[in-house]
């Protein structure tokens, strides 16, 4: 493979076979949200196949969850939240950072 394909599939993601994995963005309503929802109103493009799903706090994301969006066939999860120091409920983020490594 050529770096010239390498950088176009880097800059387009399953496009070459035409997969696209299934994302799943459990994003928190503070943060997260708040930017990629920023990120829309310049319209700035977000990944087509990632489904955005509001939390109040990344805190709040259990193991469970994630699994049961691998079960109904997602084959990526994110979870996103306030930088550390920053939560609106002052720990979330630290709590989700220790039960989702």
């Amino acid at each position: 493979m050529t770096s010239d394909k390498r950088t176009d599939q880097a800059k387009n993601p399953g496009t070459s076979n035409g997969y696209e994995p299934k994302i799943i963005g459990f994003l928190c309503t503070w943060c997260s949200y708040t930017g990629a929802d920023l990120a829309g109103t310049n319209r700035l493009k977000v990944a087509p196949n990632l489904r955005a799903i509001r939390v109040p706090c990344s805190g709040r994301v259990a193991p469970e969850i994630i699994m049961r969006a691998f079960d109904q066939g997602a084959d990526g999860v994110l979870v996103l939240g306030c930088h550390i120091g920053e939560c609106h409920y002052d720990n979330g983020n630290h709590r989700a950072a220790k039960r989702i490594p």
